[in-house]
């Protein structure tokens, strides 16, 4: 059998029944299609299947024959699929206001290539990071806002998202609401961080606020952004325990680590197609 150097990521939901795997890996058998990882989820819950396939084609198939073939399973099962080439480079839009730990780690996994991204913009509504931005070689735009002026900062930002192909847009500790309007139009491909203590400490000096309750773990989740403020789909936590020795400078140096590995990691799963929504929680084949 010969096989191409190409590899392509199959990612599939549908209503759970019999049949749909025999189904799908015996397309690829008949089309000499070699498939190197393949996992699958039954979900009771939502009564889905979904089912992630990393293959490599045969040499003269392509990716609009392989579309037409599927198309009888598709129909037949009532798939929700995409076919995704592993060699392209998803375009990352990154969103920053005043605590650069997120971006600074972003742009480190970027530059030693061991995030595999393009970061064609980054966006602010502070000027803190410019440099930064300018120092990495990539465009920076500075887009205030205020209340009375975020129809238009976010009509800006739609434009951005145009002009660069973005495919995937990273609230890096970007403390701003985006509009309902805007949470649709991104519905999937924004991903927010933020410390655990929501919602147990919102507001202000949430780190104080948690020593004085004497708080033993700290973490972060990495979410899907909804309308619904910091309730997306959740695609990674994680944890570190602490003690009463740990001040509040030292509870915020421990999430802002934390909050890098997390981000990191729902960014890597994402851009690897690892991540498919059910309703309002994820399968993550890791």
């Amino acid at each position: 059998m010969t096989e191409s150097r190409s590899t392509w990521i199959l990612t599939a939901s549908c209503p759970d029944r019999p049949g749909i795997v025999a189904a799908i890996s015996g397309l690829l058998a008949e089309r000499r299609s070699f498939i190197r990882e393949a996992a699958h989820h039954s979900d009771e819950l939502s009564g889905r299947f979904f089912t992630r396939v990393v293959f490599h084609p045969a040499v003269d198939d392509s990716r609009c024959e392989l579309v037409a073939a599927l198309g009888p399973i598709a129909r037949r099962f009532e798939l929700q699929w995409r076919i995704d080439d592993a060699s392209t480079k998803p375009r990352l839009l990154l969103m920053v206001s005043k605590h650069g730990h997120c971006l600074n780690d972003l742009l480190y996994r970027y530059r030693a290539e061991t995030l595999p991204v393009e970061i064609p913009a980054i966006v602010s509504n502070h000027t803190d990071f410019e440099s930064l931005a300018q120092w990495h070689e990539i465009p920076f735009f500075h887009l205030p806002v205020t209340a009375s002026t975020k129809a238009a900062q976010e009509a800006q930002l739609v434009e951005l998202i145009a002009r660069f192909d973005i495919d995937l847009v990273v609230l890096a500790r970007y403390m701003q609401v985006l509009s309902e309007s805007l949470c649709e139009r991104l519905a999937g491909r924004c991903i927010n961080i933020h410390h655990s203590f929501l919602p147990g400490f919102k507001g202000a000096r949430p780190y104080r606020k948690a020593a004085q309750r004497g708080v033993k773990l700290i973490g972060a989740t990495a979410h899907y952004v909804t309308a619904d403020l910091d309730e997306g789909p959740i695609i990674e936590q994680a944890v570190e325990r602490v003690d009463h020795t740990y001040e509040a400078k030292q509870l915020a140096a421990v999430s802002r680590d934390i909050e890098n590995v997390v981000l990191a990691r729902a960014i890597q799963w994402h851009v690897e197609r690892r991540v498919l929504i059910a309703d309002n929680r994820t399968v993550v084949f890791r």
